[in-house]
């Protein structure tokens, strides 16, 4: 008997190659793309690979933009959708050679939805077979993997993959058909062709953040007066408020303000409080990406992609997770002696490890497919983000065994003629869990001096400060993700990618996230004439529909046959009004386009702005001042990439710089000056690594 056993990634391929192996494995190359031979007991098996998706949904016969609703569409080889996924053919024809010489298919993809989707196109539709078994693990350590192996499912798991199918059936039919809608109805407008888009779940999404911005723009601040002493108990400084807080009455602080002129200030009343703060919860992926936001700035796709980095790399258990709890089947005991031998964690693992009881804190949420994230145990080569998002990991993992932090909270009440004012501070009596957790641990200590009731305060003024109220709070990037899995919008895998189609299309900005006039105008246009597009109840009603798919309460026809209505009632609204909906936005688009192409102001001319702008013959792109005639500077720009401004001048010229983002690469930083001279040091640099590699 044959196996062919099909994972995910070609790193996935070599680690299960490896741990089912009863030797090396031997590799097979044919062009970019590998596979794997072994024999197991005799048996030989293949072990062959995907570079995630190898098929896509695409339209059965290509219609043209102006034909929509279109529903009308098959499983299609990638490379034949898009010219840029002509790698993922070789890997596709490599399967399908090995599936003929199998008498039995394994898939063993990532445990999830789109996991499964990858599984079974590529068994159904690249190998003809309707039946293959299934692997589940959560870590790509040998252990797991040969337990997985021992352990294979009799059949691949019917609820996810036709919940990952009817997500992918409504997300065509949202994303393709609403582009078509978009698109035509500025063509028609304005006669122009301009690529407009939105999605069954950006839709909604964008709502959130315009919603957040309308909020911000009726905002009216209003004044308020807060009252403060100004003091010395003995000789230690105190800064005490009035117990009331806020104050909107001027007169009542000015009253206050006489009130307590000249009087005595006694320690009224002193309180000490001493809590227990428990220890964090495992992370899911939302908490380990607004706690890397937070702690290391990535950006939640960033962290995502490095989480899955070590995933692959067997650090760290199979992040694209919701759950927040850690079975005992993972085994404690055994991945912190693991971690015990890498010296950063040594003194920490010994102190868990003495414990006669290994019990984590645990949150509410869980995952029916895979544990929270935590650190296989391996040792970790890692450097950069990566690093430190691995410490972060493990750092969180070890928290939650610890021991509560015991802080105590003490609160004065000051008394001058009556007028009560309040001072509190709060320290740490015993950090427990906070020194698992290192410098991840943040908290805020305010030690007070030690007073004692009937005691007197030195005044040495009492003031008031007027202020205004602050509009709400524009979303981060991690507070946004947050907020979409409060809404039921999206999955856990896939917030931190529609924020960012959100980020590429202009329809929102970061750092703050803000909604751009463009993004502003989109959700005001179909929020008056298609309101259904934006309408979070109906995509959370869809997302709903797909988890009792899963659980095999709801028959997947029924959901995608009942998005074809909806869709199609709200295109044909669409159309009814498609002149009105493209003159609003066309101008919004235009305006946004321009801001957008924005680079800085011209060091030549010092009067004008560089832009981006497109030659007339072959739509090649450079950097020109918008003072042309009278200013004639340009300057070139790469071709491939999206480019970017970054608000910040070169630091060695002052001149604009732009970031060049291409897909599957590092984003980099380029200074538009060609003699800036930051590139001959970077050159210089770079011959002498060259040399010392030589040598």
């Amino acid at each position: 008997m044959v196996e062919l056993i099909i994972t995910e990634k070609p790193m996935a391929a070599l680690k299960i190659a490896t741990a089912l192996g009863d030797h090396k494995p031997i590799k097979h190359t044919k062009g970019k793309s590998v596979y794997y031979e072994i024999t197991r007991n005799k048996k030989r098996i293949y072990v062959g690979c995907a570079v995630g998706h190898l098929f896509g949904l695409g339209e059965k016969v290509k219609t043209k933009w102006k034909d929509y609703p279109s529903f009308d569409i098959s499983w299609i080889p990638k490379y034949e959708l898009m010219k840029t996924a002509d790698y993922t053919k070789s890997y596709l024809t490599i399967l399908k050679t090995l599936g003929k010489k199998v008498d039995t298919i394994i898939v063993a993809t990532d445990y999830d939805i789109e996991g499964a989707v990858i599984g079974y196109t590529i068994v159904k539709y690249g190998l003809g077979k309707n039946t293959a078994k299934r692997m589940k693990y959560s870590t790509l350590t040998q252990d797991e993997l040969i337990d997985s192996y021992k352990h294979l499912k009799k059949t691949q798991d019917k609820g996810m993959v036709e919940a990952g199918i009817t997500r992918h059936h409504l997300d065509w039919f949202y994303g393709i058909n609403l582009t078509k809608a978009l698109t035509m109805a500025i063509r028609n407008a304005h006669g122009y062709f301009q690529v407009l888009s939105t999605g069954r779940v950006q839709g909604p999404a964008l709502n959130i953040v315009v919603k957040k911005e309308k909020e911000i723009k009726k905002f009216k601040p209003e004044k308020y007066w807060e009252i403060y002493l100004d003091g010395k108990y003995k000789k230690t400084k105190i800064l005490a408020k009035h117990k009331s807080d806020k104050f909107i009455d001027k007169k009542k602080v000015s009253a206050i303000l006489r009130k307590t002129k000249g009087k005595e200030a006694i320690v009224d009343k002193v309180t000490k409080k001493v809590s227990n703060q428990a220890p964090p919860t495992p992370f899911d992926l939302t908490t380990l990406q607004t706690e890397a936001f937070r702690h290391l700035g990535s950006s939640p796709k960033q962290t995502s992609q490095l989480a899955q980095q070590l995933y692959i790399s067997g650090l760290i258990s199979y992040p694209r997770t919701s759950s927040q709890k850690l079975p005992p089947s993972i085994n404690y005991k055994k991945i912190l002696k693991q971690l015990e031998t890498q010296t950063k964690y040594k003194k920490e693992c010994a102190t868990l490890l003495s414990k006669s009881n290994l019990k984590p804190s645990e949150g509410k949420k869980s995952d029916p497919a895979h544990p929270a994230i935590y650190p296989t145990g391996e040792k970790a080569k890692t450097s950069g983000k990566k690093a430190e998002l691995y410490d972060l990991i493990v750092r969180r993992f070890l928290a939650v065994f610890g021991e509560p932090a015991k802080r105590e909270t003490m609160s004065v009440d000051i008394n001058v003629n009556k007028e009560i004012f309040h001072l509190t501070g709060t320290i740490t009596l015993n950090p427990g869990w906070h020194t698992l957790y290192g410098r991840f641990a943040k908290v805020k200590e305010e030690e007070l001096p030690d007073m004692q009731e009937k005691e007197k305060i030195n005044v040495k003024k009492i003031f008031d400060e007027e202020k205004e109220t602050q509009p709400p709070k524009r979303y981060t990037q991690a507070s946004i993700i947050r907020e979409l899995e409060k809404q039921g919008l999206g999955t856990k895998a896939t917030r931190a990618i529609i924020l960012d189609t959100l980020l590429k299309r202009g329809y929102i900005e970061d750092k703050p996230v803000k909604a751009t006039e463009l993004g502003i105008k989109l959700i005001s246009t179909l929020k008056k004439y298609s309101p259904e597009i934006i309408d979070e109840h109906l995509t959370r009603e869809f997302e709903e529909a797909m988890k009792q798919i899963r659980e095999g309460k709801v028959n997947k026809k029924t959901v995608i046959e009942g998005a074809k209505k909806v869709l199609t009632k709200t295109l044909k609204g669409f159309k009814e009004n498609e002149k009105n909906i493209g003159k609003g936005l066309s101008l919004a688009s235009r305006h946004t386009h321009q801001e957008a192409n924005k680079l800085g102001s011209c060091q030549v001319c010092k009067k004008g702005t560089l832009r981006i702008m497109y030659s007339k013959v072959g739509k090649k792109r450079f950097v020109a001042c918008d003072q042309y005639p009278k200013c004639k500077t340009t300057y070139s720009l790469p071709q491939q990439g999206m480019i970017k401004s970054t608000d910040k001048p070169c630091k060695h010229d002052g001149f604009p710089q732009v970031m060049v983002i291409r897909q599957g690469k590092r984003p980099w930083i380029l200074c538009l000056n060609p003699d800036c001279p930051g590139k001959a040091e970077w050159a210089k640099k770079k011959e002498e690594k060259a040399k010392k590699k030589s040598k």
